[in-house]
Formats: structure tokens, sequence, C-alpha cells
């Protein structure tokens, strides 16, 4: 490896390029927001000299760029860093209960850790090595995704392409305790519509139906046949019913996150889903399948690429294990197609998807030092 300045990788200089992508707040729906970290990423790869192509979103969703460094051939296999720039924090969050903040080695804010860390934490990676070195062995694309908190649903088909092309995916995903993620469960969506009858709440309801009583009912049932200490759980994450406080609500529709640890787990999920019935038989249930993120187990190509990282950490001082785990990312799709796929190379932290989502600034040097200790090995 050649030689790097002692501080190129210096956490405060990495922590503040990051807060600048905080900054700009990204909910998947928000196609203005998503499309400003599109901007912000398009600059940081261009200023490598990269290729910039970027493909208009698919409707209600942002941009999809993808950024080529310019060494190799076109159809030489590479690497590709995968990693999405939108967030599930509201519009407002930063400003109200997610502020941007700072106590000791812990930074807050809403995407710092999920997952906007890490695909920073990758640019500046990659921006040290092309400095001293010019460029890397193998050729190295970033593909931005900007909805991958909803399942990527419009760029799954994108996203599978692209990691054809290549060798190995690298996902700065956020760190598990410190760890690498060489695997992760599945995870299945679904939609629930229950129906009732209608009635005046305030004269005679014993005529109708809550479609909303009924769908309480379903999800107690629904959710009490998870089994955590497996990991194979059902958890409703969204509902919406009624119209009015005096009608009986005649509609309910709520959002279901199953998630299967195992093939056998994934088989019984459809099986169950598909079964589903209210347990009034006045009212009417339909199960909508939504987006899948396949079983992603580990294989020889991704440990071998784990046990390249694990001594490019152990070179820079510390040790990196690994394992399979929930939490579903767009590395799901890649490792399932069988590419050599190392997940949870981000920055350390706790708190994703709550309002107490904060990085460690200590993690910082050593996961970019990481990152870039792969860039310089890997093919050569």
């Amino acid at each position: 490896m050649t030689a790097r300045p002692a501080n190129s990788f210096n956490a405060e200089e990495i922590l503040a390029g990051i807060l600048e992508w905080v900054r700009v707040e990204s909910p998947t729906h928000h196609v203005g927001g998503v499309n400003r970290m599109m901007d912000l990423a398009s600059a940081a790869m261009a200023k490598l000299g990269a290729k910039i192509v970027r493909a208009p979103g698919a409707p209600g969703y942002g941009d999809v760029v993808t950024a080529r460094l310019p060494w190799g051939r076109d159809d030489e296999p590479g690497i590709l860093v995968l990693g999405h720039l939108d967030t599930v924090h509201p519009i407002g969050t930063i400003d109200g209960p997610l502020p941007i903040r700072r106590t000791n080695d812990q930074v807050w804010g809403p995407g710092i850790f999920d997952m906007k860390g890490g695909m920073y934490l990758a640019v500046h990676a990659l921006t040290q090595i092309v400095r001293v070195q010019g460029r890397t062995p193998l050729p190295v694309t970033f593909m931005f995704i900007p909805d991958e908190e909803v399942g990527s649903p419009s760029t799954r088909a994108q996203i599978e392409a692209e990691a054809r092309r290549h060798r190995y995916v690298l996902v700065p995903e956020p760190s598990q305790g410190g760890n690498l993620v060489t695997g992760r469960h599945a995870f299945l969506r679904y939609k629930l519509h229950m129906y009732g009858k209608p009635a005046h709440a305030g004269v005679d309801n014993r005529q109708g139906r809550s479609a909303i009583r009924a769908m309480a009912r379903l999800i107690e049932r629904i959710e009490a046949m998870s089994d955590l200490d497996r990991g194979m759980t059902y958890s409703v994450g969204i509902i919406q019913g009624g119209t009015f406080v005096n009608v009986v609500p005649i509609e309910c529709h709520a959002e279901l996150l199953a998630v299967a640890p195992t093939v056998e787990d994934f088989a019984m999920i459809q099986r169950t889903m598909a079964a589903l019935a209210p347990d009034d038989p006045e009212v009417r249930l339909a199960v909508e399948p939504g987006p899948i993120r396949p079983l992603f187990t580990a294989h020889d190509g991704t440990l071998a690429l784990y046990e390249t990282a694990r001594r490019v950490a152990l070179a820079n001082g510390f040790a990196v294990g690994h394992g399979q785990r929930g939490g579903g990312s767009d590395g799901n799709f890649t490792g399932a197609l069988g590419i050599a796929t190392l997940d949870g190379l981000g920055v350390c932290g706790a708190g994703l998807h709550t309002h107490n989502e904060h990085l460690l600034v200590s993690s910082l040097e050593p996961r970019a030092r990481l990152l870039a200790g792969l860039f310089e090995t890997l093919g050569n």
C-alpha cells in the first residue's frame, strides 16, 4: 500500500462533510429533498472525475445517481459502492425532535447514522486514495439510491443490473456494533385492507361493522405470531381508517413488515399472510403483497471479501466480526444474486429510525481507513 499523509482521515473533517449532507432533509417521498441530496452526491463524485449518470426517478421518487470513476474498461468488473440517501424522518425533524447537536463523541441528526454518514465516508475514503495514488486497482462505481427506506420498489431492477457488472459490492450501511454484515434477513411488505358495514355511530352502531375494530383485532393476532428470539417478526407500522367520528368506519388500511431469517420462515410468512381472515364474517379483508427484500446468506465470495476486510482492519489496529443481521438493505438484492457483498461498512452509532439517531465520531477515522484499505487492496 502507498503511504498516505497521517492526517488524511481527520475525523473532524469527515464529520463536517457528513453534516453538510445531514442538513438536507430527505425523507423518501419528499422528492425535492432527495434530489438535493443527489445534487450533493453528484458534485462530490464529479470532483473525483467520475462520469455521472442521473436517471430520473419513478413517479413519487427521487433520481438515481450512478458515478463511474474514469479508469478501467467499461466492461471490466470492479467495485460497486451501493447505498441510499433517503431517510425515514419527516421534513421538520431537524428543527424539532432530532436537531443536529453534539455531546463529546456523539453527534445526532436525521439520517446521520442511516446512512448519510456511511455514504459520505465512502466518498471521503475514495477521495484520499485518488489524491495519493491517482486510481484504485479495480474500477469503482458509486450508486446512490432514493427509495431504500420503503423497500426500493422503483430501483431494484436497476440495482441488480448494475451489481451484475461488478466483482464486489460494498454497502456502507450502519455498522452493527462495529462489526460487518455478511447476510441479511428477508423482508416482506404487505398492505392490509379491511372493509366493514356502515352505520350511524350515535344512533345504533350495532347495525354496523367497524373496519378499524376488525383491523385492531387482526393486528393483535398477527403480531403475536412473532418469534423475537429467532428474529422472525410481524410488525404493523402504518394504519389509517375512518371518516367521521359519528360514522362506523367501513374502511381501514394498514401496512405490515415481516422479517424472515431463514428460507423456511420466508415460506411460512407467505403462507400465513395468504391465509389471513378476519374473525367476523361480516367484514372483508384483502391482503396486498408489496416489495420483497430476498434473503441474503453468506456464501464463499462474501466470506472471502470479509476476510480481506478483517485483515485490513487488523492492519489498522482494530478487529471486526461479522454475521447475518436484520435491518434490510439494498445489499439483500446483491447478496441474494451470489455477488460478493459486504454490508455494514458504515459509521458506528445507534438509534437508527428514532429520534436518538447518532453516530460516534471516534468511529470515523477507523471506518474510513477500512473502506480505503478495501479500495486499494481488492484486485491486487
